[in-house]
């Protein structure tokens, strides 16, 4: 499912988001406004948003990336 998401009153941003709110590293960066890299690198040194690894894979949950956009801080 591609989400538009609005950031900014002039930008919008396409992200594809699965149906329990699940999205790749690459979608959850859109998401956020950051790089994909600067996830991978936070996600080594276990800060940043929280994510969940099955089958070797990084997956963000809205809920979890909206918890730490607001905060600041690692969703628990």
């Amino acid at each position: 499912m591609a989400v538009r998401i609005s950031g900014a009153p002039t930008e919008a941003v396409e992200v594809v988001m699965q149906p329990d709110g699940r999205m790749d590293r690459r979608n959850a960066a859109r998401y956020s406004g950051y790089a994909p890299k600067t996830f991978a690198q936070w996600a080594s040194k276990g800060i940043g948003p929280r994510f969940v690894k099955p089958g070797g894979k990084c997956w963000y949950f809205r809920s979890d990336l909206d918890a730490w956009l607001a905060g600041g801080e690692r969703a628990s």
